[in-house]
């Protein structure tokens, strides 16, 4: 529950300002390859993402449990955030993890520019918050989203990760 603050001119929410989160995309050599942002409105999260370095096509994309990105596998960042012990995938029937996304597409030159918007994860505190002890990042994965197979949708190899961070 939101508390009531008065402000001049009348009543406001707390809390209900423009959480902000970012994060600095590297590819599995280290090397920056796109920025991520986050801003919380009402109930949902938008995310948006600007990526290079792609191969062309689709490609998955998760929030991962732990914010920790070690080159070159990026394995560190753990699986899928999925605190509500959800299946996975956006078509699943018993899913989805809180990490699910749609999938990125990268043009033929291996740009995305990728909009998302999700009701299952917060910038706030609580169980769905990215900022719980060990942090949370945003992976990009070599092959689509398949959106139903359990753990992570043959989404393949991880080629690029980003730590959120939030913005203050």
């Amino acid at each position: 529950m939101r508390k009531m603050l008065w402000v001049a001119g009348g009543l406001a929410l707390a809390g209900c300002g423009q959480s902000r989160a970012t994060a600095e995309l590297m590819n599995t050599s280290g090397q920056k390859v796109g920025t991520v942002t986050l801003v919380e409105r009402g109930d949902s999260v938008e995310l948006q993402v600007e990526a290079t370095g792609l191969e062309p096509g689709k490609h998955g994309i998760h929030f991962h449990q732990v914010g920790l990105c070690e080159t070159p596998g990026f394995t560190s960042a753990g699986g899928h955030f999925n605190p509500m012990d959800k299946q996975h995938g956006l078509e699943s029937p018993t899913g989805a993890h809180a990490g699910d996304l749609p999938n990125l597409e990268a043009d033929a030159s291996g740009k995305a520019s990728y909009k998302a918007t999700t009701n299952r994860v917060t910038l706030d505190e609580g169980p769905l918050s990215i900022f719980d002890a060990d942090g949370t990042a945003l992976v990009i994965h070599a092959s689509p989203d398949d959106q139903v197979t359990d753990p992570s949708g043959n989404s393949g190899a991880r080629v690029a990760c980003g730590v959120l961070a939030r913005d203050e």
